[in-house]
């Protein structure tokens, strides 16, 4: 095989395409006559290849993904070794080797991703992600921070269009119909978190709002790839968005396009404050 590009977000995008290649290849080999088996065998393969990759092409970064045993738990001196050398790595990749289980293992739905990003203790962020990508297998493409998506370019409203708003296919926040119907939006129901904010980043919805309960790995990767993009990115009370924090749980955020940032966040406030 030969070596993959060396600059990180090139890197970036090449994991999460080497992965999404895989889970491919597993969903036309095992069907979705057992979603379950799927759904396992589909973080399994996509987290291990990721995690041997990474210990072979930077072996001396440290790692955060969802399959990580313990890896939801907030740092305390119990915390496996691996949770402790990432609060003092200097780079540190957050992963989420398959974002969407639930669509991955159902025949005809392409709204599930790969997520890979990288956070770096000396970036001038304040979210400290220097390079993401985000894999959409199922919709062929690849977002990422190498070569930045343009800005959406249809104007928001334009042409008398309402807003969309991306929501959770199961479990919208329960304000969410109360503030779509202030702004004057629809609400649009999909799969991952990677996928929603990948629609925002196209410009197919103006926004993601989440509350009620996500990880980093959940939105690092799409949060990297908005803000380079020239999105809005923040929590829903509008401060920002950190990640590798001793405790990886991160529940709420907002992806939008920057020129709905105030007016949403003055919505939220309403509803949320």
């Amino acid at each position: 095989m030969s070596s993959p590009p060396t600059a990180d977000g090139a890197f970036a995008r090449w994991l999460a395409a080497r992965a999404g290649q895989e889970l491919l290849r597993l969903r036309a080999e095992m069907g979705f006559a057992d979603a379950g088996a799927l759904k396992s065998a589909g973080d399994k393969v996509s987290h291990e290849l990721i995690r041997t990759e990474l210990a072979r092409w930077r072996p001396g970064d440290a790692v955060l993904s969802e399959e990580d045993e313990g890896s939801r738990l907030a740092w305390t001196a119990e915390v496996n070794e691996a949770s402790i050398s990432r609060l003092t790595a200097e780079r540190v990749w957050i992963i989420d080797p398959l974002d969407g289980t639930r669509e991955f293992s159902e025949e005809g739905r392409a709204d599930w991703a790969v997520h890979v990003a990288l956070w770096a203790r000396d970036a001038s962020a304040s979210h400290g992600l220097v390079a993401g990508a985000v894999g959409l297998p199922a919709q062929q493409q690849v977002l990422a921070t190498d070569v930045s998506p343009a800005y959406p370019a249809e104007a928001v409203g334009g042409a008398g269009r309402r807003l969309r708003l991306a929501a959770s296919r199961s479990r919208p926040p329960v304000f969410l119909t109360d503030l779509a119907e202030e702004v004057g939006a629809e609400l649009v129901p999909m799969g991952s978190a990677g996928a929603k904010i990948a629609a925002v980043v196209t410009g197919e919805v103006d926004a993601y709002i989440h509350a009620g309960g996500q990880y980093e790995w959940d939105s690092a990767a799409p949060v990297a790839v908005a803000t380079a993009t020239g999105l809005h990115a923040s929590r829903i009370d509008g401060s920002a968005l950190k990640y590798n924090e001793a405790d990886p749980r991160l529940p709420d955020l907002l992806v939008c396009r920057a020129d709905l940032a105030n007016r949403l966040l003055a919505a939220l406030h309403r509803h949320c404050g």
